[in-house]
């Protein structure tokens, strides 16, 4: 679901940073093959999220092919570290070819298994860390990486918004409100980590209707 119109998102995308090469053949993949990747708009945003931040050192949550990863890792300095988690190793494998591809290889590093278990082996701190992967488990993913963020760190929750069938906006816009409709899984996870993050004093969040939604936490620890 868009909440751009057709318009508005031809006019953002062309006003925003151009996709290199590798990275239009990373959307062509997503259309053909209707894989939920966040697309130029969103990805555009995080490479200048990043730069903004100064930004060394980055985390995923959920990788998929590497296309967030690219975004972001063309911000990094050359000394700088993206961290890709994913479960299937058949997208890791795409992932690492497409960053290789971008001469990116150096700074990434690439984690096959569950992402929450995977953060538990690194030492702080992320500057921004992506969380985009199991909607029930986002609010698992930010206390896991929380003791490692650096202060003034931005934590990016995609889907913050919808998903497909996965996330309902109408529902989720009714919780937010007060309501207390009946929410699918998806949702609810996605409820319970807006919850979370905007009642923690640490946290300033806001959110974007790039995409399907980006939640935007900024970091500021006492």
């Amino acid at each position: 679901m868009a909440y751009l119109s057709d318009d508005v998102l031809r006019f953002v995308r062309a006003v925003g940073p151009q996709p290199d090469e590798v990275l239009r053949e990373m959307d062509a993949y997503a259309e053909r093959e209707g894989f939920p990747h966040v697309g130029p708009e969103v990805g555009g945003f995080l490479r200048f999220l990043a730069g903004v931040a100064g930004a060394k050192r980055v985390l995923e949550f959920g990788s998929g092919y590497g296309y967030s990863a690219y975004w972001f890792a063309d911000a990094l300095p050359d000394d700088g570290e993206i961290v890709l988690t994913e479960v299937n190793r058949e997208l890791l494998d795409m992932a690492r070819e497409y960053l290789e591809r971008g001469g990116y290889g150096t700074i990434a590093t690439y984690e096959h298994g569950d992402a929450i278990e995977t953060v538990e082996r690194y030492d702080g701190p992320f500057d921004v860390v992506l969380i985009d992967h199991q909607k029930h488990r986002y609010v698992e993913a930010l206390e896991a990486v929380r003791g490692k963020l650096a202060s003034g760190a931005v934590v990016v929750a995609d889907n913050a918004m919808s998903a497909a069938d996965v996330v309902v906006f109408e529902d989720l816009l009714d919780h937010v409100e007060g309501g207390s409709p009946d929410l699918n899984e998806g949702t609810r996870g996605i409820a319970a980590y807006l919850d979370h993050v905007r009642a923690d004093p640490a946290f300033e969040t806001t959110v974007l209707p790039l995409g399907e939604g980006i939640a935007l936490s900024r970091f500021r620890p006492e």
